[in-house]
């Protein structure tokens, strides 16, 4: 029996931010205090390509700080595609932690299907 599930992404595991960021071809994300066109933030930054300012990650809050001037500065895509990579990692360390084996399957719309076969590790 298949079912079908729709998360609400929160960026809270340092642990999947930097496989995401690996599974993208992206540097490391850094611990520090970073800054915005005209704010200083703290949290884990993230560098996405061709973005002027660092993603950064408040993990404690779940929520993402960043300054791309409404795309002229990074295009809202790459956010996308980190926010998803980091929302396919965490579901997979999750899942295997819980000691269920996973696969995933990228689909022609650009989406990934994640299956998760309980009871069997990988």
């Amino acid at each position: 029996m298949s079912h079908i599930v729709e998360i609400k992404t929160e960026v809270r595991d340092a642990s999947a931010v930097r496989a995401g960021c690996n599974r993208l071809g992206l540097q490391p994300p850094v611990e520090g205090t970073f800054k915005l066109f005209s704010q200083t933030v703290s949290g884990l930054g993230v560098r996405l390509r061709e973005w002027r300012y660092p993603v950064v990650c408040d993990l404690p809050s779940g929520n993402l700080r960043y300054d791309n001037y409404q795309g002229h500065w990074g295009d809202p895509k790459r956010l996308d595609e980190f926010i998803q990579a980091y929302a396919v990692e965490r579901a997979k360390l999750e899942a295997r932690k819980q000691g269920h084996s996973v696969t995933e399957q990228q689909l022609a719309d650009g989406s990934i299907k994640v299956t998760v076969n309980v009871g069997g590790a990988a």
